[in-house]
């Protein structure tokens, strides 16, 4: 399929929105603790360290948003941000730091798989692929819960610009592939860099057009 680029309203819609305040304003380690699902929602997930708190903290352009932790697997519950009163960013923990399948599964089951499969207003997860590594097991099984969940999910590659260019350009067919090859995944990878700011802008006017009317 032939992606077309985002045109330059659609950027400067995602720049609109991100512009917007943006804070922390609920946490939930249960599923009944969940708040009203009011605002349409995006979940950000991916294995440990993958650079899920640098993201959000780059498109929202905020130092400290989400923190970024040295520790790989230390957040275990679901934190909710309200952009703007028009969309609702959901940091998710990082799974797989054993970096086997079966770590996806019991790190996500109960309130993570829970809230993928029964959350209304989710609009989207980002799954966060690091560029400079392969794809682990974790992350294709991640992918195969959220297909057999009928969940959408946008595939991002993230800290690309320390990746060298021939292996960026391999890691960006994987990742196509892995798209084509899972129904519920989005066609548009997107390449970002949270250090450089490479792909910010697209994600931001991708994430536009899911959120709520000005």
């Amino acid at each position: 399929m032939d992606i077309q680029p985002h045109d330059a309203a659609a950027i400067e819609a995602g720049r609109l929105l991100f512009a917007a305040e943006c804070n922390f304003y609920f946490a939930a380690q249960r599923i009944e603790q969940l708040p009203p699902a009011v605002l349409p929602e995006i979940a950000v997930c991916g294995r440990s360290n993958v650079g899920k708190s640098s993201l959000m903290n780059a498109l929202t352009g905020r130092k400290a948003l989400a923190r970024v932790s040295n520790t790989p697997g230390r957040t275990k519950q679901l934190n909710f941000f309200n952009l703007g009163d028009r969309l609702v960013l959901v940091d998710m923990p990082g799974y797989g730091y054993a970096q086997a399948a079966k770590a996806v599964k019991a790190d996500w089951q109960g309130l993570m798989f829970d809230f993928l499969r029964g959350r209304p207003a989710l609009r989207r997860v980002l799954l966060l692929l690091d560029a400079r590594i392969e794809t682990k097991a974790s992350d294709l099984a991640a992918m195969d819960l959220l297909n057999k969940a009928a969940v959408a999910f946008q595939i991002v590659l993230t800290k690309a610009d320390d990746a060298k260019p021939y292996w960026l350009k391999k890691r960006q067919d994987e990742a196509q592939a892995l798209a084509r090859k899972h129904a519920a995944a989005h066609p548009l990878v997107l390449t970002t860099s949270s250090e450089k700011g490479t792909g910010i802008d697209e994600l931001r006017a991708e994430l536009a057009s899911l959120a709520a009317p000005a």
